[in-house]
């Protein structure tokens, strides 16, 4: 029984966003150390590099830069780690994706807990903000959450102009990840389940995991289309704040619930494999939504809105067109693994529940599709 009565919010101590955003890395990075490790795959470095090294040289931090190796692995971490300490590095910043600030975040605690910053180029997951980071095999199937890295990235630097330029299904994806962050921080309120931050949720992280359901709906669609087009506009800002740090914040500081538990297994099966994280959050959220019973007009809500930006609402349309009961319970059994998420849903949660629920879904979303075109 939790018996923990403490309210807690934790954050970033500093977030900027903006077009044009990573020409003011070296001003805030300076604030922080004076070498920085800079954790950029080659692709990421191919449009982002010049502008970052200049703006580091230019407020005299000294850059060593690294290849990232392409997923958040505990082997990739160690690498990183060694590299810090041979360079002598004082900060390290992730620019990137999700994996990416992951792996940065993780290599800065292990360092001593030299600062790290996360410079997101795509509104993808709120793991930019977030004091833990999910690490992956090698083979790309959940391992584990990293907890206890005892603090929130010291700076969170989103340049939307990068977040504009990436494939609409990025931004998209982010949608999905952070449309669960309502339906799971109310059930963790209702649950009293201890959030990521160590307590339990505050009524200002309730309130910013409503906003960022509220902002989504609102703007998702213009968001989208601004994507699609390449350009930055106000409903784009507003969208990446939602999926970057609403979500972030609303998340780590009222808790995740059975749409992560279920997106993470999910990623048991090989199938899922070429599907983005937020999109498959979203057949978990909608998973989620059934198992509570929640009355039809809110799960309607749900799936129109999901139509409307394109994430995926059938197990057809995350690889699993073909999957059997003995796979949707193999699933099902991972969602439920001891230490999972779904545990914190105001029920106690079985893997036949899960089941169940992935099945009663697939089956509505299929209905409403046929239903509304």
């Amino acid at each position: 029984m939790n018996t923990v009565t403490t309210r807690v919010l934790i954050s970033p101590p500093k977030y900027v966003q903006g077009a044009g955003a990573m020409r003011e890395l070296g001003q805030h990075v300076s604030q922080l150390g004076d070498h920085a490790l800079v954790l950029a795959d080659d692709g990421v470095w191919g449009f982002a590099g010049e502008t970052a090294e200049k703006s580091l040289a230019d407020a005299g931090v000294r850059m060593t830069r690294e290849t990232f190796g392409g997923k958040c692995t505990q082997v990739e971490i160690d690498r990183i780690v060694a590299r810090v300490r041979e360079v002598g590095a004082n900060v390290v910043i992730g620019i990137g994706g999700g994996m990416t600030v992951d792996t940065a975040k993780s290599v800065g605690f292990i360092c001593d807990g030299i600062p790290s910053v996360s410079a997101p180029t795509v509104a993808s997951t709120d793991a930019p903000t977030s004091a833990h980071a999910v690490i992956y095999t090698e083979d790309g199937a959940f391992d584990r959450y990293f907890f206890g890295l005892h603090r929130n990235p010291n700076l969170v630097l989103v340049d939307t102009a990068y977040i504009a330029n990436a494939p609409s299904r990025f931004i998209v994806s982010g949608m999905g990840d952070a449309l669960a962050t309502w339906y799971e921080a109310r059930a963790c309120v209702q649950a009293r389940s201890v959030a990521m931050a160590g307590g339990l949720a505050t009524d200002a992280a309730l309130s910013l995991a409503r906003l960022c359901w509220e902002t989504l709906m609102e703007y998702g669609v213009q968001a989208k289309t601004a994507a699609e087009q390449h350009v930055v506009t106000p409903a784009l800002e507003k969208v990446t704040e939602a999926n970057t740090l609403l979500s972030g914040l609303g998340f780590e500081s009222c808790g995740l619930a059975a749409a992560h538990g279920i997106h993470n297994g999910f990623t048991a099966s090989p199938n899922t494999g070429a599907f983005m994280h937020g999109e498959k959050v979203n057949m978990g959220t909608l998973a989620q939504l059934v198992m509570e019973g929640s009355p039809t007009e809110e799960i309607d809500t749900f799936l129109r809105f999901s139509h409307e930006v394109g994430l995926p609402t059938t197990l057809a349309e995350i690889g699993l067109a073909d999957a059997g009961r003995e796979e949707l319970l193999a699933i099902a059994r991972a969602a439920t693994a001891e230490g999972e998420t779904t545990h914190n849903m105001p029920f106690a949660v079985t893997p036949g529940m899960v089941l169940d629920s992935l099945v009663a879904a697939d089956a509505y979303a299929r209905a409403y599709a046929k239903k509304h075109g």
